[in-house]
């Protein structure tokens, strides 16, 4: 216990009002518990949508704010403007990398532009989708702007599925499926923190497969041709300092190494708030490079910052 970290006073913002609040509180809840194991003066906070509501709950004002929201209103920018706006020190990512790697479609452009290997897809209309015209399946719909998986869809080849009208918004990123593994590294500052395989106990990592107990297993450090494993931290931290991230992000890839060897990687996506709960995947990666879960959320608030 430093003497810092006992006179830092920390507020964890935790829950939201979007779809991924019950992760955002389970998140929250850890990492505001190990940031009082490690002595600093913590504060729990469910910030609500009004931002003059908000900055009250700020009061007094807080040396750091563990952000611990996910999903939108918590990594799209939204709760970064309000905090660059009161000059308070925040955790992850500042507001442009954060409103970019939540737009998936801006994000892949941005992947493309850096020479990074991203999957053929394109924004496609409610009406296209519906209609089946977009690409030939396989294909993934997914929305543009969610995380944790919500609302993402897999069209089989030959399967007899047809997409239901409440599924589709207005417009969604199609891409092409990629057969293969599915595999994560977590970026924490400048560094890569090894690959992670995930196996999913379903047909695919979904929301459940994600925050459910025993949903998924863990491959940790992931079995892969060497030089795969060290094309993929570089791809991770090239993606990390393309989008502009700060703090801990994590890089998402569909690894296909089903038709040659040594197989292909693709970058799906960046998180720049990835989850601390339990089941989520960074706390595994740092504990397998030798920091702890508490060390994890102390490096965070001491690299807390506001954008210039």
């Amino acid at each position: 216990m430093t003497a810092a970290a006992k006179k830092k006073r920390v507020a964890v913002l935790r829950g939201g009002w979007s779809a991924e609040r019950k992760v955002s509180l389970s998140t929250g809840r850890g990492c505001a518990d190990a940031l009082r194991q490690s002595g600093y003066d913590v504060v729990e906070i469910d910030p609500p949508r009004d931002p003059a509501t908000f900055a009250t709950l700020l009061l007094p004002r807080p040396d750091a704010v563990f952000n611990a929201l996910h999903g939108r209103g918590g990594e799209d920018g939204h709760i970064q403007a309000m905090l660059n706006l009161l000059g308070i020190p925040y955790t992850h990512s500042g507001l442009l990398a954060s409103a970019v790697a939540m737009d998936k479609p801006m994000a892949k452009a941005l992947f493309a532009a850096a020479g990074l290997p991203v999957v053929e897809g394109r924004v496609a209309s409610r009406e296209e989708i519906l209609a089946g015209t977009v690409m030939d399946a396989p294909y993934v719909v997914k929305p543009a702007n969610e995380g944790s998986s919500v609302g993402v869809i897999i069209v089989r080849e030959g399967e007899n599925r047809s997409i239901a009208a409440n599924e589709i918004k207005d417009t969604m990123l199609v891409e092409r499926f990629i057969p293969g593994r599915e595999l994560t590294v977590a970026v924490m500052g400048d560094r890569a923190l090894g690959v992670i395989e995930i196996v999913a106990r379903g047909t695919w990592y979904d929301y459940e497969a994600k925050y459910a107990a025993g949903g998924s297993s863990h491959i940790c450090p992931a079995e892969l041709p060497p030089a795969i494993y060290a094309e993929a931290e570089r791809i991770a931290v090239a993606a990390h300092q393309a989008l502009g991230c700060r703090g801990v992000s994590r890089a998402d890839f569909r690894y296909d190494d089903t038709v040659e060897t040594p197989g292909r990687l693709y970058l799906l996506e960046v998180n720049t708030q990835p989850g601390m709960t339990p089941t989520s995947l960074v706390p595994d990666a740092a504990k397998a490079a030798g920091i702890s879960y508490a060390e994890l959320c102390a490096w965070m608030v001491e690299c807390a910052a506001c954008d210039a």
